[in-house]
């Protein structure tokens, strides 16, 4: 006779500052993913705007702010704008592979180059290859690094100039952190092609959502979600589409506080 489910145990980080809106301390709720239903309890928190770290679900449960809302895409509804059909022709030479969540030197290079010009003095910018390898290896559920390479030559695998650590689930694609090659030579919009990717294999699959992670209104740093369309937003009556007005909103340059502090949760939006 099997063990009956548990209802899990949750804790609350203590305040810290935001690291999308200065002025604002942010507070965070989560509970460990362990046992037999860790991935069912993990679908079950995601669908209620939880994200996963490692081995851990989380979500913000701030004070006195509401700003971040979890998005997701609907994937076979989706449709590409010029600029995104334009990108996906620029990059289509890439090869793409879905490797199990095991770490390579060449993903953590690639990984430290990219917060290295991209997120300087973030919170995960002191990363080093212990903490890269808990990021990606500490999984209780169906996880993948998706590859995006260069095409190969005489044999040999082509260049590492992106990689997405994602989690599969029955609803859909979780993107929990991409990283790619951002440097003065590298290609424009991988970024952007990595999301488009993950939308196309949702579909493809006939899996319904594909989750951005967090966004936030107003801030041009989360801006780009909006461009993939539609979404869908949670809130306190569960997932609506978001209206064209929420969509078109201007989006604002927020001068962001330094996170210097190491911690054990890696998590980003």
């Amino acid at each position: 006779m099997s063990a009956p489910f548990r209802f899990p145990k949750f804790f609350v980080t203590n305040p810290s500052p935001c690291p999308y809106l200065p002025g604002k301390v942010e507070r965070k709720v989560f509970t460990e993913l362990t046992g037999r239903h860790s991935s069912e309890l993990n679908e079950a928190l995601g669908r209620i705007g939880f994200r996963r770290s490692q081995s851990v679900a989380y979500r913000p449960s701030c004070i006195d702010c509401s700003a971040c809302v979890s998005v997701r895409v609907l994937a076979a509804e989706f449709e590409a704008s010029a600029t995104q059909r334009k990108l996906m022709r620029r990059h289509a030479d890439l090869e793409i592979g879905a490797c199990k969540p095991w770490t390579t030197e060449e993903q953590y290079q690639l990984l430290r180059r990219y917060l290295a010009i991209r997120h300087p003095g973030g919170g995960m910018a002191e990363m080093d290859e212990s903490d890269f390898a808990d990021m990606v290896e500490q999984t209780p559920v169906r996880t993948y690094v998706i590859e995006y390479r260069e095409p190969s030559k005489g044999g040999r695998p082509g260049k590492l100039v992106g990689a997405c650590l994602s989690d599969q689930q029955s609803d859909g694609l979780s993107m929990i952190y991409s990283f790619f090659d951002v440097g003065p030579d590298a290609r424009k919009g991988l970024g952007t092609y990595i999301i488009l990717d993950h939308i196309i294999r949702a579909a493809r699959a006939g899996l319904p959502y594909v989750y951005l992670g967090y966004w936030v209104e107003g801030s041009t740093r989360m801006a780009y979600k909006t461009s993939f369309r539609p979404l869908e937003r949670l809130g306190r009556e569960g997932w609506r589409r978001m209206d064209a007005a929420e969509l078109e909103a201007p989006a604002q340059s927020i001068a962001l506080p330094k996170r210097r502090s190491r911690t054990r949760l890696l998590i980003d939006a």
